[in-house]
């Protein structure tokens, strides 16, 4: 992947479509990117057609750390002027012109684009995939920091042809330029913010999809996990038709992929008609019961409309993504698991949210600095209490009417509570004040608006308020008017179980309420025992988790056969079951006594990068806290003081301080120091001074 051709630039024709700048208007970019991943380098070009507004005499592009080997305007080459993070031309331009401007670059970013897998010996785990919003574009592509200018962006990408190459917009072309590499032309169709830019190269197959509409739906996965496809991308195609129907405005982009990466640093991200999502997700169908991407799938398709084609102005406006992806996303799950789930998910988020506001913590939704349970939690419920204050026509009128108004362009709080207000004739100061504005968390109000919209939250309430007693679990589970999520949450407002108690939960034919059993089991009694055992392999991998440390912490002389009957369980993407079986397995002195190498050296293993930060934070906890870190295991975890995952990165460093103050830990370290390089000693340098 070293070659960029440039004579493509003339390759694709202009299509104009405008975003009002002050001055300038920048419609359209032709972009041209190659690859030197061991060097984890981008060969770029990009051409960008503008228009004139007013009299200007310069115009810049945000470029960070970038060489510039060229610079033409209107075919001619032209002087500019580069700093650390911007590259600018000076020039007299006047109203009313339009201009081609051709940059060539080198780009290493040290942030943004990740190049992962390309120095392991593990073969066909290579990627590089991006990461825009909070990182900036301008990382890799002279291109715009600020969400206001929005662009066409065209993307043509040079690759190895044995991977696949995916990108925003529609796949035009891919043509073979030589024995190793291939080109990948993408075509979008109308402008989006910068951040927004994305491409994934990788290693994989892709499952198609049509929504109701039309619209192609790319699933891609891994060629190993073929059989995940299923339990990771369910009900993608109804989430899509739901999410068309009820927001009322047409999908506003081509196409639609979702792209599983290794190391992402979130769960997912909705870069312009390409999600990118952690591969934590991919699951199988016993995990899809614990942990699945439903929400996720949800959440970053609402983006598609809330943020993508309508974009705040800046993050003083952040509700406007967050709050209504969220909202929408809730409303997805209602669609596939019922009202009863929906409401009883907004009452968790209620309590949480309360009892942060309840300690003085609570935060605006206008607050630019807010956290992500603001933007998020008390977003969805903000969009909640409006709809239920000017009644669901008005509101689904109004969400139209603003996706219509500001489709492609950017807004403001007020920009939707004006179109809100128009449409609902009504005054909406008031919702604005207690939702908007205010700190506080109505948690009063919040109660009322649950008891109005769900019978099982009237129930709760009127329950919880008017009986001193304790039900039983029979009286809870037996009851017909009481759905799931109410029976488990009474159950929840008991502290413990009687060993008479727990048989009537442990024997449900909920797994759910099996899971809430072993959860509050602990040590088990000799009279549980028999159906505490079933459990171990229960349809739930959590569960399973519960159980075995449960049973083997409580029944010594059975260790060994809990240990055999669950050999061949992994559990959840993040190996936790198998890494607290190893655990296990290496504190059963009776249990393969000469296999324990292997099993420590299986554990040790999962500390490596070719596993996601949560299969290795997991695997440094088992191995710290039984005193098994070795050489290995030590030089991944100074590897891991450098990764690009802050909450890894920090969780590594932790852990390594604590090791540094034990002097026989810190000769350990000290050991190994000569096997690795000056960039990945970058933290532990600090240490050896």
């Amino acid at each position: 992947m070293k070659k960029l051709i440039f004579t493509l630039f003339l390759f694709l024709s202009l299509y104009a479509f405008g975003q009002h700048q002050d001055k300038v208007d920048f419609i359209k970019a032709k972009v041209y990117l190659g690859f030197l991943p061991k060097e984890k380098k981008i060969k770029g070009g990009v051409i960008y057609r503008f228009h004139v507004l007013q009299n200007v005499d310069s115009v810049f592009f945000d470029a960070k750390n970038m060489d510039f080997s060229k610079v033409e305007l209107d075919g001619e080459k032209i002087d500019f002027t580069a700093t650390e993070k911007t590259i600018s031309i000076t020039q007299k331009f006047k109203a009313g012109e339009s201009h081609k401007l051709m940059i060539q670059y080198i780009a290493k970013p040290k942030q943004t684009v990740y190049f992962i897998g390309w120095e392991d010996e593990l073969e066909g785990n290579e990627q590089i995939w991006t990461q825009g919003q909070g990182k900036y574009t301008s990382h890799w592509l002279p291109s715009f920091d600020d969400m206001e200018e929005k662009v066409e962006f065209d993307l043509t990408i040079e690759a190895d042809k044995k991977y696949q190459v995916i990108a925003n917009g529609k796949l035009l072309l891919k043509t073979d330029n030589d024995k190793e590499d291939a080109i990948w032309l993408f075509d979008m169709k109308k402008p989006m913010s910068s951040y927004l830019l994305a491409f994934a190269i990788g290693i994989y197959q892709k499952q198609i999809l049509t929504s109701k509409s039309g619209i192609t739906i790319e699933n891609y996965y891994y060629p190993n996990d073929s059989l995940k496809v299923e339990s990771t991308y369910r009900n993608t195609k109804e989430i899509f038709n739901f999410l068309e129907n009820e927001i009322g405005v047409p999908y506003p982009w081509q196409d639609y992929k979702q792209v599983p990466v290794h190391d992402f640093l979130y769960a997912g991200m909705e870069n312009t008609s390409a999600t990118f999502f952690s591969d934590a997700y991919v699951i199988d169908s016993t995990s899809f019961i614990d942990r699945n991407y439903i929400n996720i799938n949800a959440h970053e398709l609402a983006h598609q409309w809330f943020g993508n084609l309508v974009t705040e102005k800046n993050s003083e406006h952040h509700w406007l993504h967050e709050g209504f992806a969220t909202y929408y996303a809730y409303l997805a799950e209602k669609e596939i698991f019922g009202d009863d789930y929906f409401y009883w998910k907004l009452f968790d988020t209620a309590k949480t949210l309360s009892d942060i506001s309840e300690k003085g913590e609570g935060q605006s939704l206008l607050n630019p600095k807010a956290g992500s349970l603001t933007f998020y939690e008390k977003g969805a419920w903000a969009l909640a209490i409006l709809r239920e204050e000017i009644g669901d026509s008005a509101f689904k009128t109004g969400i139209k009417a603003y996706l219509d108004r500001y489709q492609y362009k950017n807004v403001t709080v007020t920009d939707f509570i004006n179109e809100m207000e128009e449409v609902s004739n009504q005054d909406l100061d008031s919702f604005r004040r207690n939702w908007l504005e205010a700190d506080l968390f109505l948690l009063e109000d919040v109660k009322e608006y649950l008891k109005r919209n769900s019978v099982t939250h009237k129930i709760y309430y009127d329950l919880i308020l008017g009986n001193s007693k304790e039900f039983t679990p029979s009286e809870i589970l037996d009851n017909p008017k009481f759905s799931l999520q109410l029976k488990l949450a009474l159950l929840s407002l008991r502290n413990d179980f009687s060993a008479l108690e727990l048989p009537v939960l442990i024997t449900s034919d909920n797994v759910k309420v099996r899971q809430f059993a072993a959860e509050k089991m602990g040590k088990i009694h000799e009279s549980l025992k028999e159906d505490a055992e079933a459990l171990i392999l229960d349809d739930s991998y959590v569960t399973n988790e519960i159980m075995l440390y449960n049973l083997w912490s409580s029944f010594e002389q059975d260790r060994v056969m809990y240990l055999e009957e669950t050999k061949d369980v992994v559990g959840l993407p993040n190996k936790s079951f198998r890494q607290l079986w190893l655990t296990l397995a290496l504190f059963t002195p009776e249990y393969k006594p000469t296999e324990k190498v292997y099993f420590h050296r299986e554990l040790v293993g999962y500390t490596s990068a070719v596993y996601n930060p949560e299969v290795r934070q997991t695997a440094f906890q088992y191995l710290s806290e039984i005193n098994a870190l070795n050489d290995e295991a030590l030089v991944n975890l100074i590897k891991a003081t450098n990764h690009h995952s802050w909450q890894f990165r920090n969780y590594a460093r932790l852990l390594l301080d604590r090791l540094w103050e034990n002097d026989e830990q810190k000769k350990e370290i000290e050991k190994v120091v000569n096997q690795l390089n000056s960039a990945d000693l970058r933290y532990l340098k600090t240490k050896l001074k």
